[in-house]
Protein backbone atom coordinates (compact mmCIF):
# COMPACT_ATOMS: atom_id res chain seq x y z
CA UNK A 1 0.00 0.00 0.00
CA UNK A 2 1.38 3.38 -1.05
CA UNK A 3 0.08 6.89 -0.39
CA UNK A 4 -0.66 8.89 -3.55
CA UNK A 5 0.94 12.33 -3.17
CA UNK A 6 -0.69 13.87 -6.25
CA UNK A 7 -2.40 13.02 -9.52
CA UNK A 8 -1.39 14.66 -12.80
CA UNK A 9 -4.24 16.63 -14.30
CA UNK A 10 -5.60 15.04 -17.48
CA UNK A 11 -3.87 11.70 -16.83
CA UNK A 12 -5.73 8.34 -16.98
CA UNK A 13 -5.81 8.21 -13.15
CA UNK A 14 -7.16 11.79 -12.96
CA UNK A 15 -9.90 11.05 -15.49
CA UNK A 16 -10.85 7.90 -13.56
CA UNK A 17 -11.39 9.93 -10.37
CA UNK A 18 -8.37 8.93 -8.29
CA UNK A 19 -7.36 11.71 -5.88
CA UNK A 20 -4.44 12.99 -3.85
CA UNK A 21 -4.40 11.26 -0.46
CA UNK A 22 -5.82 8.00 -1.78
CA UNK A 23 -3.87 4.84 -0.94
CA UNK A 24 -2.95 2.53 -3.81
CA UNK A 25 -3.30 -1.08 -2.62
CA UNK A 26 -3.40 -3.33 -5.67
CA UNK A 27 -3.20 -3.30 -9.47
CA UNK A 28 -5.01 -6.20 -11.14
CA UNK A 29 -4.98 -8.07 -7.83
CA UNK A 30 -1.23 -7.64 -7.23
CA UNK A 31 -0.04 -5.93 -4.05
CA UNK A 32 1.79 -2.66 -4.69
CA UNK A 33 4.63 -2.04 -2.23
CA UNK A 34 7.15 0.00 -4.17
CA UNK A 35 8.22 1.35 -7.55
CA UNK A 36 9.10 -2.07 -8.99
CA UNK A 37 5.59 -3.41 -8.37
CA UNK A 38 4.02 -0.22 -9.69
CA UNK A 39 6.04 0.02 -12.90
CA UNK A 40 5.69 -3.68 -13.67
CA UNK A 41 1.95 -4.03 -13.19
CA UNK A 42 0.91 -0.66 -14.63
CA UNK A 43 2.02 -1.64 -18.14
CA UNK A 44 -1.15 -3.65 -18.80
CA UNK A 45 -3.70 -1.90 -21.03
CA UNK A 46 -6.67 -2.77 -18.81
CA UNK A 47 -6.15 -2.01 -15.15
CA UNK A 48 -8.22 -2.59 -12.04
CA UNK A 49 -6.89 -0.40 -9.22
CA UNK A 50 -7.82 -1.14 -5.62
CA UNK A 51 -7.81 2.14 -3.68
CA UNK A 52 -8.44 3.00 -0.03
CA UNK A 53 -9.98 6.44 0.55
CA UNK A 54 -10.73 7.47 4.12
CA UNK A 55 -10.96 3.81 5.18
CA UNK A 56 -13.34 3.08 2.30
CA UNK A 57 -12.33 0.47 -0.32
CA UNK A 58 -12.83 1.59 -3.91
CA UNK A 59 -12.10 0.11 -7.32
CA UNK A 60 -11.21 2.05 -10.47
CA UNK A 61 -11.01 0.54 -13.94
CA UNK A 62 -8.66 2.22 -16.42
CA UNK A 63 -7.95 1.54 -20.09
CA UNK A 64 -4.82 3.02 -21.64
CA UNK A 65 -2.00 2.35 -24.08
CA UNK A 66 0.40 -0.32 -22.78
CA UNK A 67 3.29 1.94 -21.77
CA UNK A 68 1.36 5.11 -20.96
CA UNK A 69 1.90 6.43 -17.44
CA UNK A 70 -1.05 6.37 -15.06
CA UNK A 71 -0.27 9.84 -13.77
CA UNK A 72 0.12 8.92 -10.10
CA UNK A 73 2.84 10.69 -8.11
CA UNK A 74 4.33 9.53 -4.82
CA UNK A 75 6.39 11.10 -2.03
CA UNK A 76 9.61 9.37 -3.15
CA UNK A 77 10.75 7.82 -6.42
CA UNK A 78 11.02 4.44 -4.67
CA UNK A 79 7.52 4.79 -3.17
CA UNK A 80 9.29 3.51 -0.07
CA UNK A 81 12.33 4.25 2.09
CA UNK A 82 15.83 3.52 0.83
CA UNK A 83 17.30 0.35 2.29
CA UNK A 84 20.33 0.96 4.48
CA UNK A 85 23.46 -1.12 3.93
CA UNK A 86 24.00 -3.79 6.59
CA UNK A 87 27.68 -4.29 5.80
CA UNK A 88 30.78 -2.64 7.20
CA UNK A 89 33.20 -3.26 4.37
CA UNK A 90 36.88 -2.78 5.13
CA UNK A 91 37.18 -0.48 2.09
CA UNK A 92 33.92 1.48 2.47
CA UNK A 93 34.44 5.00 1.14
CA UNK A 94 31.60 6.46 3.18
CA UNK A 95 33.34 5.43 6.41
CA UNK A 96 36.29 7.51 5.23
CA UNK A 97 34.38 10.78 5.01
CA UNK A 98 35.45 13.53 7.42
CA UNK A 99 33.07 14.57 10.18
CA UNK A 100 30.76 17.56 9.89
CA UNK A 101 29.39 16.98 6.39
CA UNK A 102 25.68 16.94 5.46
CA UNK A 103 23.87 13.90 6.82
CA UNK A 104 23.01 12.43 3.42
CA UNK A 105 26.74 11.96 2.73
CA UNK A 106 26.91 9.31 5.46
CA UNK A 107 23.92 7.25 4.28
CA UNK A 108 24.91 3.89 2.79
CA UNK A 109 22.32 2.42 0.46
CA UNK A 110 22.19 -1.21 -0.59
CA UNK A 111 18.93 -1.30 -2.49
CA UNK A 112 18.13 -3.56 -5.43
CA UNK A 113 15.61 -1.05 -6.74
CA UNK A 114 18.35 1.57 -7.11
CA UNK A 115 20.32 -0.96 -9.15
CA UNK A 116 17.61 -1.03 -11.79
CA UNK A 117 16.67 2.66 -11.61
CA UNK A 118 20.11 4.28 -11.41
CA UNK A 119 22.69 1.54 -11.94
CA UNK A 120 23.80 1.34 -8.29
CA UNK A 121 25.73 -1.75 -7.23
CA UNK A 122 24.29 -3.96 -4.50
CA UNK A 123 25.87 -6.66 -2.35
CA UNK A 124 22.86 -9.03 -2.18
CA UNK A 125 23.13 -9.04 1.63
CA UNK A 126 20.13 -6.75 2.04
CA UNK A 127 17.55 -8.86 0.21
CA UNK A 128 16.04 -12.28 0.68
CA UNK A 129 14.91 -15.25 -1.40
CA UNK A 130 11.51 -13.66 -2.09
CA UNK A 131 13.12 -10.49 -3.45
CA UNK A 132 15.33 -12.53 -5.79
CA UNK A 133 12.26 -14.44 -6.93
CA UNK A 134 10.43 -11.16 -7.60
CA UNK A 135 13.33 -9.92 -9.74
CA UNK A 136 13.27 -13.15 -11.74
CA UNK A 137 9.48 -13.21 -12.09
CA UNK A 138 9.41 -9.61 -13.29
CA UNK A 139 12.39 -10.17 -15.62
CA UNK A 140 13.99 -6.98 -14.29
CA UNK A 141 17.54 -6.59 -15.54
CA UNK A 142 20.39 -6.05 -15.56
CA UNK A 143 21.21 -6.30 -11.88
CA UNK A 144 24.51 -4.75 -10.78
CA UNK A 145 26.29 -6.69 -8.04
CA UNK A 146 29.25 -5.79 -5.83
CA UNK A 147 30.93 -9.16 -5.35
CA UNK A 148 34.54 -8.33 -4.35
CA UNK A 149 35.32 -12.02 -3.95
CA UNK A 150 33.63 -15.34 -4.69
CA UNK A 151 35.35 -16.89 -1.66
CA UNK A 152 32.48 -17.06 0.91
CA UNK A 153 34.72 -16.90 3.99
CA UNK A 154 36.78 -14.03 2.63
CA UNK A 155 33.62 -12.17 1.63
CA UNK A 156 32.36 -12.41 5.22
CA UNK A 157 35.66 -10.97 6.43
CA UNK A 158 35.78 -8.14 3.88
CA UNK A 159 32.17 -7.07 4.42
CA UNK A 160 31.92 -7.77 8.14
CA UNK A 161 28.59 -9.50 7.56
CA UNK A 162 28.04 -13.14 8.54
CA UNK A 163 25.57 -13.56 5.66
CA UNK A 164 27.86 -12.16 2.96
CA UNK A 165 29.09 -15.60 1.91
CA UNK A 166 25.63 -17.17 1.83
CA UNK A 167 24.35 -14.29 -0.31
CA UNK A 168 26.57 -15.49 -3.17
CA UNK A 169 24.00 -18.26 -3.74
CA UNK A 170 21.65 -15.59 -5.09
CA UNK A 171 23.94 -15.20 -8.09
CA UNK A 172 23.22 -18.86 -8.92
CA UNK A 173 19.49 -18.16 -8.64
CA UNK A 174 19.77 -15.15 -10.96
CA UNK A 175 21.81 -17.23 -13.42
CA UNK A 176 19.23 -20.03 -13.37
CA UNK A 177 16.55 -17.35 -13.85
CA UNK A 178 18.44 -16.02 -16.92
CA UNK A 179 18.85 -12.53 -15.46
CA UNK A 180 21.73 -10.50 -16.99
CA UNK A 181 24.26 -9.34 -14.39
CA UNK A 182 27.10 -6.83 -14.16
CA UNK A 183 29.71 -7.47 -11.47
CA UNK A 184 32.11 -5.23 -9.60
CA UNK A 185 35.21 -6.14 -7.62
CA UNK A 186 36.73 -3.48 -5.38
CA UNK A 187 40.29 -4.70 -5.02
CA UNK A 188 42.15 -4.39 -1.73
CA UNK A 189 45.88 -5.00 -1.63
CA UNK A 190 46.82 -8.20 0.20
CA UNK A 191 43.19 -9.25 0.73
CA UNK A 192 41.23 -10.15 -2.40
CA UNK A 193 43.95 -9.67 -5.03
CA UNK A 194 46.35 -12.09 -6.78
CA UNK A 195 45.11 -15.72 -6.48
CA UNK A 196 41.81 -14.62 -4.96
CA UNK A 197 41.21 -12.19 -7.82
CA UNK A 198 41.97 -14.82 -10.45
CA UNK A 199 39.58 -17.29 -8.81
CA UNK A 200 36.82 -14.65 -8.57
CA UNK A 201 37.21 -13.57 -12.20
CA UNK A 202 37.05 -17.15 -13.43
CA UNK A 203 34.00 -17.95 -11.32
CA UNK A 204 32.08 -14.83 -12.37
CA UNK A 205 33.01 -15.38 -16.02
CA UNK A 206 31.52 -18.87 -15.81
CA UNK A 207 28.06 -17.31 -15.45
CA UNK A 208 28.20 -16.36 -19.13
CA UNK A 209 25.97 -15.63 -21.09
CA UNK A 210 24.23 -13.89 -18.16
CA UNK A 211 27.46 -12.24 -17.05
CA UNK A 212 27.50 -9.05 -19.11
CA UNK A 213 30.61 -7.50 -17.59
CA UNK A 214 33.04 -7.63 -14.66
CA UNK A 215 34.86 -4.48 -13.56
CA UNK A 216 37.87 -4.44 -11.27
CA UNK A 217 38.44 -1.11 -9.51
CA UNK A 218 41.02 -0.18 -6.85
CA UNK A 219 39.83 0.67 -3.35
CA UNK A 220 39.75 4.42 -2.75
CA UNK A 221 41.68 5.44 0.35
CA UNK A 222 41.16 8.89 1.83
CA UNK A 223 43.23 10.57 4.56
CA UNK A 224 40.36 10.05 7.03
CA UNK A 225 40.93 6.38 7.96
CA UNK A 226 41.55 6.70 11.68
CA UNK A 227 40.43 3.50 13.43
CA UNK A 228 39.60 1.72 10.16
CA UNK A 229 41.07 -1.47 8.70
CA UNK A 230 44.72 -0.88 7.66
CA UNK A 231 44.68 -0.88 3.86
CA UNK A 232 47.63 -0.09 1.57
CA UNK A 233 47.41 1.68 -1.79
CA UNK A 234 48.42 -0.10 -5.00
CA UNK A 235 51.63 1.23 -6.55
CA UNK A 236 52.77 1.24 -10.17
CA UNK A 237 54.12 -2.33 -10.19
CA UNK A 238 51.06 -3.65 -8.32
CA UNK A 239 48.82 -2.04 -10.94
CA UNK A 240 50.74 -3.58 -13.83
CA UNK A 241 50.32 -7.02 -12.22
CA UNK A 242 46.56 -6.48 -11.79
CA UNK A 243 46.22 -5.47 -15.45
CA UNK A 244 48.19 -8.57 -16.51
CA UNK A 245 45.82 -10.79 -14.50
CA UNK A 246 42.76 -9.15 -16.01
CA UNK A 247 44.23 -9.38 -19.53
CA UNK A 248 44.93 -13.08 -19.02
CA UNK A 249 41.35 -13.90 -17.97
CA UNK A 250 39.94 -11.56 -20.61
CA UNK A 251 41.87 -13.33 -23.36
CA UNK A 252 40.71 -16.72 -22.07
CA UNK A 253 37.12 -15.46 -22.14
CA UNK A 254 37.57 -14.18 -25.70
CA UNK A 255 38.64 -17.64 -26.77
CA UNK A 256 35.92 -19.48 -24.83
CA UNK A 257 32.95 -17.11 -25.06
CA UNK A 258 33.84 -14.66 -27.82
CA UNK A 259 33.77 -11.76 -25.31
CA UNK A 260 36.35 -10.33 -22.93
CA UNK A 261 33.79 -9.80 -20.12
CA UNK A 262 36.34 -8.56 -17.57
CA UNK A 263 37.87 -5.07 -17.59
CA UNK A 264 40.31 -2.99 -15.58
CA UNK A 265 39.06 0.46 -14.66
CA UNK A 266 40.91 3.46 -16.12
CA UNK A 267 42.60 4.13 -12.80
CA UNK A 268 44.73 0.97 -13.07
CA UNK A 269 46.26 2.13 -16.35
CA UNK A 270 46.92 5.59 -14.95
CA UNK A 271 48.54 4.12 -11.83
CA UNK A 272 50.66 1.80 -13.99
CA UNK A 273 51.69 4.59 -16.40
CA UNK A 274 50.37 2.43 -19.23
CA UNK A 275 48.42 3.57 -22.31
CA UNK A 276 44.68 3.09 -22.14
CA UNK A 277 43.11 0.46 -24.43
CA UNK A 278 41.18 1.47 -27.53
CA UNK A 279 37.40 1.36 -27.70
CA UNK A 280 37.22 -2.26 -28.95
CA UNK A 281 38.64 -3.46 -25.63
CA UNK A 282 35.52 -2.26 -23.77
CA UNK A 283 32.97 -4.11 -25.93
CA UNK A 284 30.31 -1.42 -25.78
CA UNK A 285 31.34 0.24 -22.50
CA UNK A 286 29.06 -1.78 -20.21
CA UNK A 287 30.57 -0.19 -17.09
CA UNK A 288 31.57 3.29 -18.25
CA UNK A 289 29.83 4.88 -15.24
CA UNK A 290 32.12 2.77 -13.06
CA UNK A 291 35.20 4.42 -14.58
CA UNK A 292 35.79 1.64 -17.10
CA UNK A 293 36.64 3.12 -20.48
CA UNK A 294 35.50 6.63 -19.61
CA UNK A 295 38.72 8.27 -20.80
CA UNK A 296 38.91 6.32 -24.06
CA UNK A 297 35.27 7.04 -24.81
CA UNK A 298 35.74 10.74 -24.12
CA UNK A 299 38.82 10.94 -26.34
CA UNK A 300 36.97 9.26 -29.23
CA UNK A 301 34.01 11.62 -28.79
CA UNK A 302 36.33 14.63 -28.76
CA UNK A 303 37.98 13.54 -32.01
CA UNK A 304 34.60 12.99 -33.68
CA UNK A 305 33.27 16.38 -32.56
CA UNK A 306 36.41 18.17 -33.74
CA UNK A 307 36.13 16.41 -37.10
CA UNK A 308 32.47 17.36 -37.40
CA UNK A 309 33.10 21.03 -36.61
CA UNK A 310 36.04 21.24 -39.01
CA UNK A 311 33.98 19.73 -41.82
CA UNK A 312 31.26 22.25 -41.05
CA UNK A 313 33.79 25.10 -41.32
CA UNK A 314 33.14 26.30 -37.76
CA UNK A 315 34.99 29.44 -36.68
CA UNK A 316 34.75 30.31 -32.97
CA UNK A 317 35.03 33.75 -31.46
CA UNK A 318 38.22 34.43 -29.52
CA UNK A 319 38.06 33.52 -25.85
CA UNK A 320 40.28 32.93 -22.81
CA UNK A 321 39.08 30.36 -20.26
CA UNK A 322 40.25 27.88 -17.63
CA UNK A 323 39.45 24.23 -16.98
CA UNK A 324 39.99 22.66 -13.55
CA UNK A 325 40.28 18.89 -13.35
CA UNK A 326 41.65 16.18 -11.07
CA UNK A 327 45.11 14.61 -11.12
CA UNK A 328 43.93 11.41 -12.86
CA UNK A 329 42.32 13.21 -15.82
CA UNK A 330 44.78 16.11 -16.11
CA UNK A 331 47.02 14.73 -18.86
CA UNK A 332 44.03 13.56 -20.90
CA UNK A 333 42.30 16.92 -20.61
CA UNK A 334 45.53 18.78 -21.43
CA UNK A 335 46.13 16.71 -24.58
CA UNK A 336 42.50 17.20 -25.65
CA UNK A 337 42.73 20.95 -25.15
CA UNK A 338 45.98 21.04 -27.13
CA UNK A 339 44.18 19.34 -30.05
CA UNK A 340 41.46 21.97 -29.98
CA UNK A 341 43.72 25.02 -29.63
CA UNK A 342 46.05 23.78 -32.37
CA UNK A 343 43.13 23.91 -34.79
CA UNK A 344 41.48 27.06 -33.43
CA UNK A 345 44.40 29.18 -32.24
CA UNK A 346 42.20 32.07 -31.08
CA UNK A 347 41.05 29.87 -28.15
CA UNK A 348 43.23 30.21 -25.04
CA UNK A 349 42.77 27.58 -22.32
CA UNK A 350 44.52 27.27 -18.98
CA UNK A 351 44.17 23.66 -17.75
CA UNK A 352 44.62 23.54 -13.98
CA UNK A 353 45.35 20.33 -12.04
CA UNK A 354 43.54 20.31 -8.68
CA UNK A 355 44.91 18.15 -5.89
CA UNK A 356 42.38 16.67 -3.50
CA UNK A 357 43.19 18.30 -0.16
CA UNK A 358 39.78 17.45 1.30
CA UNK A 359 39.96 13.63 1.04
CA UNK A 360 43.72 13.36 0.62
CA UNK A 361 46.01 13.38 -2.40
CA UNK A 362 45.66 9.64 -2.98
CA UNK A 363 42.16 10.47 -4.29
CA UNK A 364 42.77 11.64 -7.84
CA UNK A 365 39.42 11.46 -9.65
CA UNK A 366 37.70 14.71 -10.62
CA UNK A 367 34.31 13.65 -9.27
CA UNK A 368 35.57 13.79 -5.67
CA UNK A 369 37.04 17.29 -5.85
CA UNK A 370 35.34 19.78 -3.54
CA UNK A 371 34.65 23.48 -3.71
CA UNK A 372 37.59 24.19 -1.42
CA UNK A 373 39.86 22.08 -3.65
CA UNK A 374 38.79 24.14 -6.68
CA UNK A 375 39.52 27.38 -4.86
CA UNK A 376 42.93 26.16 -3.65
CA UNK A 377 43.93 25.10 -7.17
CA UNK A 378 42.78 28.33 -8.81
CA UNK A 379 44.05 30.93 -6.36
CA UNK A 380 46.69 33.34 -7.65
CA UNK A 381 45.98 32.14 -11.21
CA UNK A 382 44.73 34.10 -14.21
CA UNK A 383 41.44 32.35 -15.01
CA UNK A 384 40.15 34.25 -18.01
CA UNK A 385 36.43 34.82 -18.54
CA UNK A 386 35.18 31.63 -16.84
CA UNK A 387 36.15 28.29 -15.33
CA UNK A 388 34.79 24.94 -16.50
CA UNK A 389 34.55 21.93 -14.19
CA UNK A 390 33.07 18.45 -14.54
CA UNK A 391 29.42 18.23 -13.48
CA UNK A 392 30.39 15.01 -11.64
CA UNK A 393 31.79 17.20 -8.84
CA UNK A 394 28.29 18.39 -7.94
CA UNK A 395 25.29 16.78 -6.29
CA UNK A 396 23.06 15.26 -8.97
CA UNK A 397 20.07 17.47 -8.16
CA UNK A 398 21.80 20.56 -6.72
CA UNK A 399 24.81 22.75 -7.44
CA UNK A 400 26.56 21.68 -4.23
CA UNK A 401 30.04 20.19 -3.83
CA UNK A 402 30.85 17.40 -1.39
CA UNK A 403 32.11 19.92 1.17
CA UNK A 404 28.73 21.72 1.04
CA UNK A 405 30.11 24.72 -0.81
CA UNK A 406 27.77 25.88 -3.56
CA UNK A 407 28.72 26.63 -7.14
CA UNK A 408 27.72 30.24 -6.56
CA UNK A 409 30.04 30.52 -3.54
CA UNK A 410 33.01 29.17 -5.47
CA UNK A 411 32.26 31.53 -8.37
CA UNK A 412 32.11 34.45 -5.95
CA UNK A 413 35.48 33.60 -4.41
CA UNK A 414 37.16 33.14 -7.82
CA UNK A 415 35.41 36.23 -9.22
CA UNK A 416 34.52 34.44 -12.47
CA UNK A 417 31.62 32.12 -13.37
CA UNK A 418 32.33 28.47 -12.58
CA UNK A 419 30.42 26.40 -15.12
CA UNK A 420 29.76 22.65 -14.86
CA UNK A 421 29.92 20.68 -18.09
CA UNK A 422 28.98 17.11 -18.93
CA UNK A 423 31.74 14.51 -19.18
CA UNK A 424 31.05 13.37 -22.74
CA UNK A 425 33.53 14.52 -25.38
CA UNK A 426 31.13 16.48 -27.57
CA UNK A 427 29.98 18.63 -24.64
CA UNK A 428 33.59 19.18 -23.63
CA UNK A 429 34.60 20.46 -27.06
CA UNK A 430 31.57 22.69 -27.38
CA UNK A 431 32.21 24.15 -23.92
CA UNK A 432 35.81 24.96 -24.76
CA UNK A 433 34.77 26.61 -28.01
CA UNK A 434 31.89 28.53 -26.41
CA UNK A 435 29.16 26.84 -28.43
CA UNK A 436 25.82 27.05 -26.64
Amino acid sequence: MVLIASVEQGSPAFEAGIKKGDILCKINGHDICDVLDYRFYMTDECLDLSITRQEQSLNFKIKKEQYDDLGLCFDTYLMDRKRHCKNKCVFCFIDQNPKGMRQSIYFKDDDSRLSFLFGNYITLTNIDHNEIKRIIDMRISPINISVHTTNPELRVKMMNNKNAGKALSYIDMLYDGKIPMNFQIVLCKGINDKQELEASLKKLSSYYPYTQSIAVVPSGLTCHREGLYPLEPFDCEDSKYVIEQIEKIGNENLEQYGQRLVYASDEWFLKANMPLPDSDYYEGYAQIENGVGMITSMQDEIDLEIQYLMQDGFKPESRNISIITGVAAYQTIKKSVDKITKIWDNIKVNVICAKNLFFGQSITVSGLLTGSDIISAAKDTSLGSCVYISSSMLKSDQDIFLDDMTLAQVSEVLKVPVIPTQTDGACFVRSVLGIE
